[in-house]
């Protein structure tokens, strides 16, 4: 078994046990606000999974999306810090999919997220249980597509996708990562502080990067393209 199919066997056991105690648990569920919001994180990710499927793909996206998620995954590979829990500090790693949005939309710029968490938990894998694989890989970057609602302004798109990714990655900490946390420390402070440091730092680089990028003359160069290969159609 190489590396690739151990991950997804550990990955696919712990869902599965995860789930089949669901029914027997279902009283503790709605009691913890953490299973809730697991709920919720499931649902957001089946709704964005399910709508994918009404993306109309042609070969300028696929090719765009490929570019995206390779400069994604080349620029996470240039860490300027990382914490040996977990997370780090990358050159402005998350540019490349919030461009997607930027010039693409929500939809699809959540879809091209989503690509590049599966591919950083190959990459990457840090693996305690199904939840927090959830909250860690797919959920934190799929909500990079956050971006897409906000084209006009594109610092405050920046801002809030990057938040988002960083309230998966807060409840993530809290959850699984507090028992490395001091002493005495709360786990949502430990979590808030970690993440906060982390993340805030990577929106800081990204806020930069985006303050020189001609957004609109990018979604304005996109409009036409695609009108220029409507007409030769």
């Amino acid at each position: 078994m190489n590396y690739l199919q151990k991950i997804f066997y550990e990955f696919s056991t712990n869902l599965y046990k995860f789930f089949s105690k669901l029914p027997e648990n279902s009283h503790k569920i709605f009691s913890n606000p953490l299973s809730l919001i697991t709920i919720l994180g499931l649902l957001v990710l089946l709704v964005v999974i399910i709508k994918t499927k009404h993306i109309k793909m042609d070969a300028r996206l696929i090719s765009r999306i490929g570019m995206a998620l390779a400069l994604a995954t080349i620029l996470h590979m240039f860490k300027l810090y990382h914490f040996p829990q977990g997370g780090s500090v990358t050159l402005g790693s998350m540019i490349p999919i919030i461009l997607i949005a930027f010039i693409y939309g929500p939809l699809i710029g959540c879809l091209t997220g989503l690509l590049f968490g599966i591919i950083n938990l190959f990459m990457n894998p840090y693996i305690l249980t199904p939840i927090q694989v959830l909250f860690d890989y797919p959920l934190p970057f799929l909500a990079l597509g956050i971006a897409g609602f906000f084209k006009n302004k594109k610092m405050l798109g920046t801002f809030l996708a990057m938040f988002g990714r960083f309230i998966c990655h807060f409840i993530s900490g809290v959850a699984f990562f507090g028992n490395y946390a001091p002493k005495g420390t709360s786990p949502w402070l430990y979590s808030l502080t970690i993440n906060a440091s982390l993340i805030g730092t990577e929106t800081f680089i990204c806020l930069v990067i985006m303050y020189f990028l001609p957004i609109q003359r990018l979604i304005k160069l996109n409009s036409k393209t695609k009108m220029e290969s409507f007409k030769t159609a």
